[in-house]
């Protein structure tokens, strides 16, 4: 599949549409049913981070996914527009699973990432001179096309 890229405008009501696109695509991909709630949750919580750091600094800036499948994974990347040293409390980092339960303790955007470290299998943050992108992916195995 080719990359599959979403823009939308820094509102919450949009965050659902962005859930609902994602949960088609990974279907789509082969991501097994049992971990689509996962999908759907961390995307969520991604996509809401996005949506309130754009509010904050750049409302009229649009939060940007990126949903791809390769290698047997399904991946979704959330970028937004607030380079870090804007954010405050700094530049986000992913949290270990030893980092959780005094994160639980932390301000809501590190509750955020470390609710995102739990569903996704695989969790990279990065900060780019754009803003902060958000890597998940999980495992998926798109079935073959049927034999015409």
């Amino acid at each position: 599949m080719a990359t599959v890229e979403l823009s939308f405008s820094a509102l919450p009501v949009h965050v659902r549409t962005a859930r609902l696109i994602v949960t088609a695509v990974a279907r789509r991909s082969g991501v097994d049913e049992a971990i689509m709630d996962e999908v759907r949750l961390a995307v969520g919580e991604a996509c809401s981070r996005a949506v309130e750091a754009h509010r904050a600094h750049c409302p009229d800036e649009p939060v940007r996914l990126e949903l791809s499948d390769t290698a047997h994974r399904f991946q979704v990347i959330v970028s937004d527009s607030v380079p870090a040293d804007e954010a405050e409390g700094g530049p986000p980092s992913a949290p270990r699973p030893d980092d959780l339960p005094a994160l639980a303790l932390a301000g809501d955007a590190d509750l955020g990432l470390a609710v995102i470290a739990g569903l996704a299998d695989d969790v990279e943050i990065s900060n780019t001179p754009k803003g902060v992108q958000i890597r998940m992916s999980w495992p998926a195995d798109r079935p073959a096309p049927p034999a015409t």
